[in-house]
């Protein structure tokens, strides 16, 4: 199956979304923006100058697809690990500052590919202009991560008149926006454009606001994210919602799922919104039915075995999209789409493909003839 995923992962095969034309931006060796894919990021949860323990999660997240990491630096001592992390790492690594601007000098010097910087919290112009020039020096990109919660004070210079006519999430949208304009306009004053924007707020609605109100006034690459969506239920639906939103609109080109869990978690579900959008591919999509009255076979044990079994696929020849439906009902008519399928017929079962059926068997011989029709591709 790895090898399978290494063939498909990087297709492109949606090509009905529009997607928002941007400036390209490198963060180590990933391209931002531009024509590439939409990456998938991460962020560790083990304390930065735990060494060990970081490199480890770091290689576990690319092992299952995370393709960049930020990590945390709230001291000296995580800013002095960078070094010997990016020795025994070989992913894009972002180095997530807040408050104290020579952290970041010494994360760019120690080998960060990117500083993300919260103009809520860094924003003396001598600072700013300090981490650009070594910014520029190390050839290392830079993340405007505008959070709705740390909005720096004397940005909000709304007039009460204006403020009476929108709601609240607009109002914070257009805070957080001008926030980020305003960082622009000094980075780009020092000459510096390798910028990647984000705009998070744990409220959806704002979230998606602020991020269309962007696309209006910036060509600079989008970093996408809901934060602090909580734990995996709620946090998974908030994600999908905000993020899936904007990427169906053809905006954004970077993502990370903040989710009150494992970073695992986090990339399993990005590379679930990227394929449920056709955005990029990872595994074989399954349809399978809700089930009803109609359903004549065991399909929830059919359809754990199937998952099961692709897992051990080692073939170079792939079906995007696998079927497994209850009845004939719901199987080559509204699953035709599917490259290959299963469906129950009175205690039988019937393969079809393209939504024509091929052949009838045995309830308990289905899986067995859907692999071996697999392998005839």
């Amino acid at each position: 199956m790895e090898n399978q995923i290494s063939k498909i992962k990087n297709q492109k095969y949606n090509y009905q979304l529009h997607k928002r034309e941007t400036k390209a931006v490198k963060i180590g060796d990933v391209e931002i923006g531009g024509n590439a894919l939409v990456s998938i990021q991460s962020m560790t949860k083990t304390n930065t100058e735990d060494i060990t323990q970081t490199v480890r999660q770091i290689k576990r997240l690319k092992k299952i697809g995370c393709e960049i990491i930020r990590v945390g630096i709230p001291s000296l001592e995580s800013a002095e690990a960078i070094k010997e992390i990016k020795k025994k790492i070989d992913i894009p690594l972002v180095a997530d500052i807040h408050f104290d601007y020579r952290l970041a000098l010494i994360c760019l010097v120690n080998g960060a590919d990117a500083i993300r910087l919260n103009p809520g919290n860094i924003y003396k112009i001598e600072q700013i202009r300090k981490v650009i020039k070594a910014a520029k020096k190390e050839r290392a990109a830079i993340r405007i991560g505008v959070n709705s919660g740390s909005l720096k004070k004397s940005n909000i210079k709304y007039q009460i008149s204006k403020i009476k006519t929108k709601t609240k999430n607009t109002e914070t949208a257009e805070l957080m926006v001008e926030s980020a304009l305003n960082y622009i306009k000094i980075l780009e004053e020092l000459n510096f454009c390798d910028i990647i924007i984000s705009l998070k707020s744990s409220d959806v609605s704002t979230t998606i606001q602020a991020y269309r109100l962007m696309a209006k006034k910036s060509n600079y690459p989008f970093h996408l994210g809901v934060t602090a969506t909580g734990f995996s239920q709620t946090g998974l639906i908030k994600s999908s919602i905000g993020i899936g939103t904007l990427l169906a609109e053809g905006v954004g080109d970077t993502i990370r799922v903040s989710l009150t869990e494992s970073p695992e978690r986090e990339v399993e579900v990005a590379k679930e919104i990227l394929q449920s959008l056709g955005l990029r591919q990872f595994k074989p999509e399954i349809i399978s039915c809700p089930t009803c009255s109609r359903c004549s076979i065991d399909l929830k044990k059919i359809s754990r075995e199937v998952q099961k079994r692709l897992k051990k696929v080692d073939k170079t020849c792939i079906y995007k999209k696998i079927a497994i439906m209850g009845c004939v009902v719901n199987g080559p008519g509204e699953a035709k789409e599917a490259d290959i399928g299963i469906a129950g017929a009175g205690g039988e079962g019937i393969i079809f493909k393209k939504g024509k059926i091929v052949k009838k068997v045995k309830e308990g011989e289905i899986i067995e003839t859907l692999f071996k029709e697999m392998e005839q591709c």
